[in-house]
């Protein structure tokens, strides 16, 4: 059942279990979804069978971003992160959006490629039109890899081929599209892919080597937009944002960083619903190469009115169904808290949390500075890390901002301190 409303008054002043409890009601987690979250979530024997030679588990904070609405439909988003001020920013920039109707977003069709490498061939052109006249046979061997996929409206619909120039001679890389439905995919197209390898040895003469996805999932695209008032921000800080935005666009050093704050949003909801983060970071990084040296993932503007809009494009292969999205505790509760229905809706409610978390970014940094969020628990951890006890940790942190000394060797003399 979809929540009513987002917009979770001093939610970030509730204790854990009030905040707990709050989102519990707000989304219908039973008693058992609750232990999952206040307790350790990842149980050694569940672990061992995820991973090779495990020995230990190693927990990350779970935090709640709020304010979401996307297509008119409010949403409570899991992300799971360790950096301080990344939930919190976005779902500022979430509340700042309301006003407008919030964020919108759209997504193609979950199709994902599985590249196959021939090698060994003096005509590749010729031997890529032999591959196209047999393309109905061989998507059909494709599909008899994954009926379940097939029954449920996915499986292969197309092949390309591309010839590449090597030292060792020609490529002709065969790209196989599959609709990957509601699930992530690789599994699927990877079989579909070895499966056709023969076939396609037969038909052209060459030798395979490499059979496997792409993760620059170029065609399994989600976009978003959101608009900012002019009365909201404020001519001032819609001109900075757009000069931070123009700085990435024109500086590939700057456009690293860019990117990166897009992807602490994007990530910290496909760490938290157990998907691939590092097929989305490194289909997102190349898929900003592909126009041409190293673009911005989003795109800022002032509207006819004087508002600012943002926008963004972004591949996005996750699942809501196999893995770890299925397997692992926590992730299964976090599906249940964002209550998406499919794939695409799940791609399309992380795009609108990046673009969200590359505003709060921008913002800060053409205004107060990214410094001033990150602080207080900075400080804490800093405070922490140099041994402070619990309940002096908060102290500790207080007189360091206070003072503009948050360093460890400050945080102990305080510690010594206040002994």
């Amino acid at each position: 059942m979809p929540v009513e409303d987002s917009k979770l008054s001093g939610f970030h002043k509730m204790s854990f279990e009030d905040r707990l409890e709050k989102v519990s009601t707000l989304c219908n987690l039973s008693e058992d979804d609750k232990a999952v979250l206040s307790e350790r979530g990842l149980s050694n024997k569940m672990a061992d069978r995820m991973i090779e030679n495990v020995i230990g588990t190693y927990e990350l904070p779970v935090g709640i971003a709020m304010n979401f609405r996307i297509n008119e439909k409010d949403y409570i988003v899991p992300m799971v992160i360790e950096e301080s001020s990344v939930v919190a920013a976005a779902s500022y920039a979430a509340k700042l959006s309301r006003p407008m109707g919030g964020f919108y977003a759209n997504s193609t069709e979950p199709i994902m490629i599985s590249q196959i490498q021939i090698t060994g061939l003096s005509d590749p052109y010729n031997a890529s039109v032999k591959i196209i006249e047999k393309r109905d046979e061989l998507l059909n061997l494709a599909n008899e890899q994954d009926p379940i996929l097939v029954k449920h409206g996915g499986g292969a619909i197309d092949m390309k081929c591309r010839v590449l120039e090597s030292r060792y001679g020609p490529y002709l890389i065969v790209h196989l599209l599959v609709d990957c439905r509601d699930a992530m995919g690789a599994n699927a197209v990877n079989t579909m892919a070895e499966a056709l390898a023969p076939k396609l040895e037969s038909i052209t003469g060459g030798r395979v080597y490499l059979r496997i996805l792409s993760n620059l999932a170029q065609h399994r695209l989600a976009r978003a937009r959101v608009v900012f008032s002019r009365d909201t921000l404020g001519d001032e800080t819609i001109e900075g944002v757009l000069q931070a935005y123009e700085f990435a666009r024109v500086d590939p050093y700057r456009c690293a960083t860019h990117n990166k704050g897009i992807m602490n949003g994007v990530i910290s909801v496909v760490n938290a619903t157990g998907n691939d983060s590092r097929a989305i970071e490194s289909g997102a990084h190349s898929f900003a190469t592909i126009g041409g040296g190293y673009a911005p993932l989003t795109r800022w503007e002032k509207t006819a009115d004087g508002d600012l809009a943002g926008s963004i494009e972004i591949p996005m292969a996750v699942g809501i169904i196999g893995g770890v999205t299925s397997t692992h505790p926590v992730s299964k509760v976090c599906m249940k808290i964002l209550d998406v229905n499919s794939a695409k809706e799940l791609q399309e409610v992380i795009a609108c949390v990046g673009l969200a978390q590359n505003f709060a970014a921008l913002r800060a940094l053409a205004t107060e500075g990214i410094q001033k969020g990150h602080m207080k628990l900075h400080a804490q951890n800093i405070a922490i890390a140099a041994g402070a006890p619990e309940e002096m940790v908060d102290k500790v942190a207080e007189e360091m901002i206070k003072e503009g000394k948050i360093r460890a060797d400050r945080a102990k003399e305080l510690i010594k301190k206040n002994k």
